[in-house]
């Protein structure tokens, strides 16, 4: 193939979006002849979207110097503007500043530069908004908005109005924010941003709901996402960070096994090159461990997460709970939460209450617990609904009130239950079930955590089965492992090794070591003393 014919190729590809031919075709041309600044600017796309950060900045740095020498302003902006950008994303501050004055040294010069006026200027809002200076940041993207909307640069008013929505949700004006991130969404649904911008947009928006308790909205953006995706089955930036963002909304909807899946692809599409999924990839398998009690992994994955400069809470404090360092994970939470910007604070509060509810500080439970139902108040959405009313029972349980505690439990329960999120909905049975012991009750308090029961079962949730066990005054049936208690169950309807095997997909050897382990943690030496054990205890 010639070098004109591989050119044309390439450009065909980038075009088609088959992002793996385009890169190594253009890359060929561009390492035996070299590329024409255009082509370098979409060889930088290209690079960028395969995972390759550092050759996607080359290309645009030559792509300027190319567009300088031929005397095309606005191409030289255009890459400047660009780079300053990607550099702020790569977390090089001081070349991105760099970058920043040149493009807008560039489009000052320019007699008409029409929305490039508003572009350039993009980069250093976003500058001012992750230094903390959100009001700034605020009037900068106003008016990068307006000479959007002025010169119809679609892709331009999609991307101001995520770093729009942001400012806005940092000063205090949420519900706002969110009108902004659902036209963002909408531009990247319709088709009117292109690849890069379109995941950049869709990653942040959707990280951004999660965090605001938004999980219709941030379900509804995944499927924008996936959707988006997968139609570009070679594109490796922004695949992994897809894969954790889907992990995190499959934990809350209590497909575990689901969202081990989805881990499992996040990190082996940030070891192929998505370098965006640093930070998820990592704390979303962290957040697994931590639930199903692998806490040394669980430990390990969150300090690898903490690596890419974000902080991993507040999975690290509530594993730090979870490991009895009751007072460690007061000073991590409290450390991060005060720290922290408006909106970061509002996601941290419900691990707030539950640790400083461990520690024994009531008062400072109460005050968060006050704080999460302001936010309530401004921005309300059924899971923040769910998650005020959970952090209330638990605070009421601690200040001695079982009777508002039990209400408030309930009120969680029902909630948990309407979203479809079985694990807090467990939680919260097993606080009006605190409830009720306290309050004399014991049928109905057993009612409840026989019920979570099979929820922390099903799910594998060993460490909140183990807590449950010696709520129930049944230390040995707690320490069994989910899949033990399935064997257990198995057993006690008179199936053979064999059969559980077959039922489960294992090996009839793998079945007699978990049988023999159920037998070695509860003290029994027959199938029938287990089954007798099973229908007892209430796991049939």
């Amino acid at each position: 193939m010639t070098s004109s014919s591989a050119l044309d190729a390439g450009r065909a590809a980038a075009a088609e979006r088959r992002w793996s031919d385009a890169h190594e075709l253009l890359a060929r041309v561009d390492a035996t002849d070299g590329l024409a600044a255009s082509d370098l600017e979409v060889l930088a796309t290209v690079a960028l979207l395969r995972g390759e950060p550092a050759a996607s900045v080359d290309a645009l740095s030559r792509a300027y110097e190319g567009h300088l020498a031929g005397e095309d302003t606005a191409g030289a902006a255009r890459s400047a503007g660009w780079l300053a950008l990607d550099l702020i994303e790569l977390g090089d501050f001081t070349r991105s500043v760099v970058w920043a004055k040149r493009a807008m040294r560039v489009a000052d010069a320019m007699a008409e530069p029409g929305a490039m006026a508003g572009f350039v200027r993009l980069a250093p809002a976003v500058a001012q908004l992750g230094s903390g200076n959100p009001e700034e940041a605020r009037q900068e993207f106003e008016a990068v908005l307006t000479i959007a909307e002025q010169h119809d640069d679609r892709e331009l008013a999609a991307v101001t109005r995520l770093g729009l929505g942001k400012t806005l949700i940092e000063t205090g004006a949420s519900a706002e924010g969110f009108r902004c991130f659902d036209r963002a969404m909408t531009a990247v649904a319709a088709g009117d941003v292109a690849p890069v911008s379109a995941g950049v947009i869709s990653c942040a928006l959707i990280s951004d709901a999660i965090m605001a308790f938004d999980l219709e909205r941030a379900g509804e953006w995944t499927s924008v996402l996936d959707r988006w995706c997968r139609d570009q089955p070679e594109l490796i930036t922004f695949s992994g960070q897809r894969h954790a963002l889907q992990a995190a909304l499959l934990l809350i909807r209590g497909a575990w096994a689901e969202a081990s899946t989805a881990v499992e692809l996040a990190l082996s599409r940030f070891r192929a090159g998505d370098y965006r999924a640093v930070y998820g990839a990592p704390y979303q398998l962290a957040e697994l461990g931590r639930l199903r009690g692998a806490f040394h992994s669980a430990e390990e994955s969150y300090r690898r997460a903490g690596e890419s400069g974000w902080e991993p809470q507040p999975g690290l404090a509530l594993l730090q709970l979870a490991l009895g360092r009751t007072h460690r994970a007061q000073d991590e939470i409290r450390r991060s939460a005060a720290g922290a910007d408006p909106f970061t604070r509002r996601f941290l509060l419900p691990a707030v209450v539950e640790i400083e509810v461990a520690a024994g500080d009531v008062d400072a439970a109460r005050r968060a617990v006050d704080e999460l139902r302001a936010a309530g108040r401004s921005t309300p959405t059924p899971m923040l609904a769910a998650t005020v009313a959970a952090a209330e029972a638990r605070m009421q349980l601690a200040a001695g009130d079982p009777s508002a505690a039990l209400g408030a439990a309930h009120d969680a329960t029902r909630a948990w239950q309407s979203i479809g999120a079985p694990y807090e909905r467990a939680r919260c049975m097993v606080t009006a079930g605190r409830a009720l012991l306290d309050l004399g009750d014991r049928d109905a308090a057993h009612a409840e955590f026989r019920g979570a029961r099979d929820v922390f079962a099903a799910l594998g949730a060993d460490p909140a089965l183990a807590e449950l066990a010696d709520l129930m005054g049944d230390r040995r049936a707690g320490v069994l492992t989910a899949r033990e208690l399935e064997v257990l169950r198995l057993v006690s309807t008179g199936l053979t090794n064999r059969a559980i095997g077959a039922r489960l997909s294992l090996s009839e050897k793998t079945v007699a070591r978990h049988l023999s382990n159920i037998f070695g943690k509860l003290g029994l030496s027959t199938r029938a003393a287990a089954t007798a054990y099973a229908y007892e205890n209430g796991l049939v």
